[in-house]
């Protein structure tokens, strides 16, 4: 099998001969270079959103939950998880795929843990339940671990590994991914999900340390965005299933699988988080996961897990954000490799980002909203583009 990279963090180049000063994050759609963004208000797209749930029949509540958590991801920089979904979250509701007044239960509870059944409803709506649930229980416990079943398709992690922390809280998040698209290491045929991980560490008044990575080199999204732009892929993210070579073309993904981050680290990591957030959850699992890019027959049966930890059962919340804060000065102060500019930590981009989003509107390519416009003609609601 090719030698594969030994080890690829959540920043990427966005083109060839990109130095580490002009990275990107992993899971951000990048436009073509024919391509410019417009800058929409974010509360045009979370009003937009919710619009559209309702449309698709959740109540109001829970579509401005779901909008809410969308909305997150784009604030942040998850662009592959925020609007640029929409379109695919609405077929499904309009197939009846995904139940759009689902009923969540905790079918078990125990003073530190929980179950929450998601009835096959929208998996922002459960696990930002989840979340709140585990921080309801870490207050009374010092640590919970939520787990779920019977969900779909949640976004960013990051999104539910900050509930937890604006609580004060360490927040930890993982999933089993909705498509199979990796082998066990040294396999030929994808039996897991990019399975991703976030997790979230307050610092106090400076930025939050808030890691949130899948566990192949790049995100699916990513991957997806460049094969969209007919974009060539850089070698070491997609491989043969005939023979390991690489693809770099986006047009024979059906050929390949993802190539998981350190090898057979990433494999392991994907490996032990699947098995956390399906068996142990009573939810899919390797051959059991079914593709949701592909026409669903029934429930995908989507497994998660969140975890909230009081930072204040240790030591003083203030005493441990002040070390976190030593720290981080100590890394982003340290010495750096010729040609880098910056340090980075993860999190600290998250914050500017939102903060300049906040401020300035959500960055979204024309084309996509193109495909909002037709959604919201479907949906016989005001179009994004009106809004703005």
């Amino acid at each position: 099998m090719p030698q594969r990279p030994l080890f690829v963090a959540r920043w990427v180049p966005a083109f060839a001969g990109t130095t580490p000063s002009g990275l990107i994050r992993e899971n951000r759609k990048v436009p073509t270079a024919a391509e410019t963004t417009v800058r929409i208000p974010a509360a045009a797209v979370g009003a937009f959103m919710t619009d559209a749930f309702r449309a698709c029949g959740l109540p109001d509540a829970d579509a401005a939950t779901v909008a809410g958590a969308m909305l997150d991801a784009d604030l942040s920089g998850s662009d592959a998880h925020g609007v640029f979904r929409l379109p695919g979250y609405v077929r499904n509701l309009q197939r009846g795929n995904v139940n759009p007044r689902a009923n969540l239960r905790v079918v078990e509870r125990a003073p530190a843990t929980a179950l929450l059944d998601g009835d096959n409803g929208m998996g922002h709506l459960v696990m930002t339940h989840a979340a709140k649930l585990a921080v309801e229980i870490a207050r009374a416990a010092g640590v919970a671990w939520v787990g779920v079943r019977r969900s779909n398709h949640a976004g960013a992690g990051s999104t539910y590994a900050a509930i937890p922390l604006a609580a004060g809280m360490i927040g930890i998040y993982s999933a089993v991914s909705g498509s199979n698209f990796m082998a066990p290491w040294g396999g030929a045929e994808p039996l897991l999900g990019t399975n991703p991980i976030a997790v979230a560490i307050p610092a106090g008044n400076a930025a939050p340390v808030v890691l949130d990575i899948a566990t192949s080199v790049v995100s699916n999204g990513a991957i997806r965005s460049y094969a969209a732009e007919n974009r060539p892929m850089p070698e070491g993210w997609v491989i043969s299933r005939a023979d390991g070579t690489p693809i770099t073309d986006g047009r024979r993904l059906a050929e390949g699988m993802f190539v998981p981050m350190g090898t057979y680290k990433g494999s392991g990591l994907a490996l032990v988080l699947g098995l956390l957030g399906g068996p142990l959850n009573r939810a899919a699992f390797g051959r059991d996961v079914k593709d949701v890019n592909a026409e669903q027959v029934r429930e995908t049966n989507t497994g998660q897990f969140v975890i909230a930890l009081d930072v204040a059962r240790f030591l003083a919340p203030d005493v441990f954000a002040a070390e976190v804060n030593r720290h981080v000065r100590d890394l982003v102060g340290s010495k750096k490799l010729p040609g880098v500019d910056d340090i980075h930590i993860p999190g600290q981009g998250r914050e500017q980002r939102r903060t300049d989003r906040q401020q300035n509107g959500v960055p979204l390519a024309p084309s996509l909203l193109k495909q909002l416009d037709e959604v919201a003609k479907s949906l016989a609601i005001e179009p994004l583009t009106a809004r703005a």
